[in-house]
């Protein structure tokens, strides 16, 4: 694509990769590479700053994943006609990309990094993201940027009964599944998956098999890093260098903080536990604060990684903050029927975490429209978490959702999916909102537990109840602990989040956050077990006892829905001149009617008899005459020849004055009056359509 560039080519999963790297474009950037994918074509370009910004005790990296419409040949709908806001395809895109390359940074680094996928072009058959994620890889292997990668990605189908490594267009619609891996050459980076109740031994085999694909393009990669990597830069580590001074400092507080921070950490209650550690704190900083003036970071530092220490050393050991054991459940509770006239809700709470989901139900033209690069134009189940800052203590105004709300609602949807049952069966959009109220880890499998006691209170139809839960790792010597249902201090401070949900036949979706270089397959398979019986037990003992199926009936808050298919040539007809025949319909019989162009008509009202009264005066526009045929009709028109009458809504014909009676008739108005009820047959169809009607052969 550029001058002096070179290009590196291998077939992945039957399919041509290609690498562009070098030439005379990306100057500024520290690396940067052209990925093109079948005909998809993405560029990753990473960036570092020179400097650790003032004060900053985290690592900044942001990931942006920016798809151009162009990609796909589209022009964008909004008013400006460009690009705006990142759609939810493509924040869901970076999150993606951000899980698989973070872990890989060192910890003390505390440099920006900036890693920005734009996608150019896009083939259906060959997934973007699959492609930014290399493309990702590959600018931060061949810069000069510390990083401990490369990484590649996979994305798993499984059709017919096998698993297809990065599935087609056609495939991915056949696909149980669709889970998107990455990996290192040992071990698994990041897992994210939407499953049809795949079973866990089938998602660990496809794991492993993916990512003996993912391995060749690493080694692939490797060869590009070795023509081209850069030596990478020397970072100023946020670590202060040891000295004797500094470390007397460490010891003295350690010494005097110890005791203390393990008393009040040692607290089931969250609230008490977080503000006694906090008096803690602060009498340790008070305490020092004048003698070690100097060495204010040290001693934040300090207190930051002996917290850490104690709960990580106890989870090793088989004890938790709040007393559990490493395989027990916080107290689980689950209510429905919470609120008046919304049409479902449902509370699930797990310990000091309580979620509230709201369920709403509208017509088909209410599903949600998506200007993005997939083929998906339209989306009925919708799916939305709102996570406030009241949720954990805090007093920040609400700025709208974040990266992280669409991610968990995202996930939420995804583990839902699966058994919301299709338009056919259920004529209604379904819109879930999950409203966090109380906030102290695996809000997200909270919000999918919620949700589906709200789904079943609101009376939809589900194939089967969903149930989420998420389990820790702490790393050590020789091997590792995993506690089960963490909670946000096990979280803060451990290696692993690890949500799977699903129902009790299998897996409907799955979401990996580590802080490690990776996971083995045996952390992966005990993941598994460990979160599948516990989403069993939560089904079980708690979530099928508050409510065991879905409600029989739509409460009297829902529209009612009635759906009937109509041949597309009368669509016409039921609409009228102007609109004016559905205007009709709707006022008639407070109504609401929507025509899809495949002929498919909805007709909603909270009053059933009226869908099925209007229903039946749709059947009849659309009704064909039938020669020989009678019906009761209205005079609509009187001529001296005879009288118009309809006999069917919009179709009228002629009853001529010699076909009202078996006597001669002087004058139509003798035997007729405009608006009457009269029988008619239809006795022939001219060429012109016209209908012949007649009176006296209707008795």
């Amino acid at each position: 694509m550029f001058k002096k560039s070179k290009q590196f080519e291998m077939l992945f999963a039957g399919r041509e990769l290609k690498i562009e790297v070098g030439g005379d474009v990306f100057r500024f950037s520290n690396g940067a590479c052209i990925v093109s994918y079948g005909d998809t074509v993405i560029m990753a370009n990473a960036v570092v700053s020179s400097k650790p910004r003032e004060g900053i005790d985290f690592f900044p990296l942001s990931v942006d994943f920016e798809e151009k419409l162009y990609a796909v040949g589209k022009i964008p709908g909004s008013f400006f006609k460009r690009e705006g806001r990142p759609a939810e395809s493509a924040i869901l895109a970076s999150r993606l990309i951000d899980r698989s390359i973070r872990p890989l940074f060192s910890k003390d680094m505390k440099n920006d990094v900036a890693v920005t996928i734009t996608v150019l072009a896009v083939d259906q058959d060959c997934s973007p993201e699959v492609a930014g994620i290399i493309g990702a890889s590959i600018a931060l292997a061949i810069s000069d940027i510390p990083w401990k990668g490369p990484i590649a990605a996979a994305v798993l189908g499984y059709v017919d009964n096998k698993v297809v490594i990065n599935p087609t267009q056609a495939q991915r619609e056949e696909s149980k599944m669709l889970t998107t891996l990455a990996g290192s050459p040992e071990k698994v980076v990041m897992i994210e998956s939407g499953a049809d109740e795949i079973e866990e031994k089938i998602m660990l085999n496809a794991i492993k098999e993916g990512h003996g694909e993912i391995k060749k393009v690493i080694t692939f990669i490797n060869e590009i890093v070795a023509q081209f990597g850069k030596e990478k830069l020397e970072f100023a580590s946020s670590q202060a260098k040891l000295t004797d001074e500094i470390g007397r400092v460490i010891s003295v507080v350690r010494a005097a903080a110890r005791p203390k921070l393990e008393v009040a950490l040692d607290e089931e209650d969250k609230v008490i536990r977080d503000r006694n550690t906090q008096k803690v704190e602060d009498e340790i900083k008070g305490k020092f604060a004048e003698e070690y003036a100097a060495y204010p970071q040290i001693v934040n530092d300090c207190l930051y990684t002996l917290e850490k220490e104690i709960v990580r050393h106890w989870l090793v050991n088989g004890r938790r903050v709040d007393g559990r054991g490493l395989d027990e459940m916080r107290e689980l509770s689950a209510k429905v029927g919470l609120l008046p006239r919304v049409h479902g809700s449902g509370m699930f709470v797990r310990g000091r975490t309580q979620v509230l989901t709201v369920a709403t139900l509208g017509m088909a033209r209410e599903a949600q429209l998506l200007d993005g690069l997939d083929e998906e134009e339209r989306k009925r189940y919708i799916h939305h978490y709102n996570f406030p800052s009241y949720s954990v203590g805090e007093t920040k105004p609400p700025r709208g959702p974040g990266r992280r709300e669409v991610g968990h609602g995202a996930l939420a949807e995804r583990a839902l999916l699966p058994i919301i049952p299709s338009l056919e069966e259920f004529p209604y959009t379904i819109r879930l909102v999950s409203e966090v109220l109380s906030s102290n880890g695996s809000t997200s499998q909270g919000a999918v537990c919620g949700s589906t006691l709200a789904l079943m209170d609101a009376g939809v139809p589900i194939k089967a109840p969903v149930a989420g839960i998420s389990c820790g790792l702490v790393c050590h010597d020789g091997g590792y602990t995993m506690p089960l249902d963490i909670q946000g201090i096990e979280d803060f401070f451990g290696d692993m989040d690890f949500k799977v949900a699903g129902t009790k036949k299998g897996i409907t979706a799955i979401q990996v956050d580590i802080k490690t270089d990776g996971l083995t397959y045996d952390i992966i398979e005990e993941a598994f077990e460990k979160t599948r019986k516990a989403r069993i037990k939560i089904l079980d003992e708690i979530m099928l006892r508050e409510i065991a199926a879905p409600r029989p009936e739509l409460n009297e808050y829902v529209s009612k829905i009635r759906v009937i298919k109509i041949d597309t040539n009368k669509i016409r007809e039921v609409i009228g001149a102007g609109g004016k025949i559905i205007q009709k319909l709707i006022a008639d019989f407070d109504v609401t009617i929507d025509i899809e162009e495949d002929g498919t008509v909805f007709v909603a009202s909270l009053n059933d008899e009226n869908n099925k009264r209007a229903i039946k005066q749709i059947e009849m526009i659309v009704q064909e005459p039938e020669i020989g045929a009678i019906y009761t009709g209205k005079i609509t028109k009187l001529m001296p020849f005879g009288a118009f009458v309809e006999i069917l809504p919009g179709k009228e014909g002629l009853v001529h004055i010699s076909r009202f009676a078996n006597k001669r008739v002087e004058k139509i108005e003798d035997v007729a009056k405009l608006g009457e009820e009269i029988k008619v047959k239809l006795i022939s169809i001219d060429e012109q359509g016209k209908l012949v009607l007649s009176k006296k052969d209707a008795t």
